[in-house]
């Protein structure tokens, strides 16, 4: 927070779960004592979908210290279903009970969607591969981490996502994706015990497309390797055996934004190979962990970031992996993915447009919210005491 606070101005903090969650207090790092260290305005935020939202937000704040509760600027009323003038008497209420005021009343909006905060959203997505569109798989892992990564690929109009740990699902796709992994060996230790492995394994033999990006793609290698114990007590497992490397267990994470091009021979739907320059990507990397060829096999990198070092594995376009995260982001790379179901799709299906899709959802909900908020007011807290 101090190096981006030299640098910007305003920041914005996200608290995580109550601000009064007392018997954390000790420990609290993300509400309260962040905000007392960075003499941050708090705008305290109100469920009212849950119900309860009088007991929540008055109770929250008589459960605070008093130098903590001086910090709470206002009140969010979010998630407000119906009539919003039958809640008038309800802000007065709130602001004469709390003597803080009621910034805005935010009615409940089902049509804006914006990337999950957390996996807990997987319990609502398919399971099941469907007809008619190119099926992707990805492996519903118990430790799977990142799962925005798949996002883009519940919205492209060519591609039926769903996720699955059952073997008879898995030989329904044309494309398997291997997620990211708190943690690896334990996930690859199950995934060979419930036979979901083999199911991969046998699925790629007949013809479908197996991709993993970060922990998928240390699984899908020879072995991983964890000697220092930097993730349990297992030492080592044998991989999938899909690609020819090895993966070594780090204590020290790698965390960077990447700019890429991929590196792999890749062919179009007319057969012709794509350029050696390929396509500038983007992608961040956050993983422990380093992924090398074995011994006596070539090196043959899935991309090529802009600093010159080398990324992934590609054996074909039909088996690969990478450490970047956000790849699927990139519309040019799920055309190289897409490109040996050409003949599943219509000639009138058109690629997906994550990125800008993304934006003009963050510009509704940016509309949505200033139709219902006392920007204001918003912009006085802003500036109070703080010029």
């Amino acid at each position: 927070y101090n190096r981006l606070a030299a640098r910007y101005n305003p920041v914005v903090l996200e608290g995580a779960g109550s601000i009064s969650e007392i018997n954390l207090r000790d420990t609290d790092l993300v509400n309260l004592p962040m905000a007392l260290h960075a003499g941050a305005d708090v705008i305290l935020v109100g469920d009212i979908d849950r119900g309860g939202v009088f007991a929540s937000v008055y109770c929250s704040l008589m459960l605070l210290r008093p130098h903590e509760r001086r910090c709470i600027k206002g009140i969010l009323i979010n998630k407000f279903r119906g009539d919003i003038r039958l809640f008038e008497s309800g802000v007065k209420m709130l602001e004469e009970l709390c003597g803080i005021p009621v910034i805005g009343v935010i009615p409940y909006y089902k049509d804006i969607y914006i990337e999950e905060e957390d996996s807990v959203a997987l319990a609502s997505k398919s399971v099941r591969a469907e007809q008619g569109k190119v099926n992707v798989a990805v492996i519903l892992l118990r430790h799977l981490s990142n799962f925005t990564d798949f996002n883009v690929l519940e919205r492209d109009p060519r591609i039926h996502l769903f996720y699955t740990n059952n073997v008879d699902e898995l030989s329904k796709a044309d494309i398997i994706l291997l997620p990211g992994s708190k943690s690896t060996l334990d996930d690859l230790y199950e995934l060979r015990r419930n036979g979901v492995a083999a199911a991969i394994i046998r699925a790629h033999r007949e013809g479908a497309t197996v991709m993993g990006i970060c922990g998928g793609y240390q699984m899908m290698g020879q072995e991983v390797l964890d000697p220092e114990h930097v993730e349990g007590d297992i030492e080592r497992l044998p991989g999938l055996g899909l690609l020819p490397v090895s993966t070594r267990m780090t204590a020290e994470k790698v965390t960077r934004q990447v700019r890429l091009r991929v590196a792999g021979k890749w062919k179009t739907e007319n057969g012709k190979r794509k350029t050696e320059e390929g396509f500038p990507l983007s992608g961040y990397e956050i993983h422990m962990g380093a992924t090398v060829p074995v011994e006596g096999a070539f090196a043959s990198p899935l991309n090529l970031l802009e600093d010159g070092t080398a990324d992934g594995y590609s054996v074909d376009d039909t088996c690969m992996g990478t450490y970047v995260h956000g790849i699927l982001d990139n519309p040019e790379f799920i055309d190289l993915l897409l490109h040996r179901f050409a003949g599943k799709l219509s000639a009138t299906t058109e690629a997906f447009d994550y990125r800008k899709f993304k934006e003009e959802q963050y510009d509704k909900l940016a509309d949505h919210v200033r139709r219902h908020v006392d920007m204001t007011l918003v912009y006085k807290i802003l500036t109070e005491n703080h010029d």
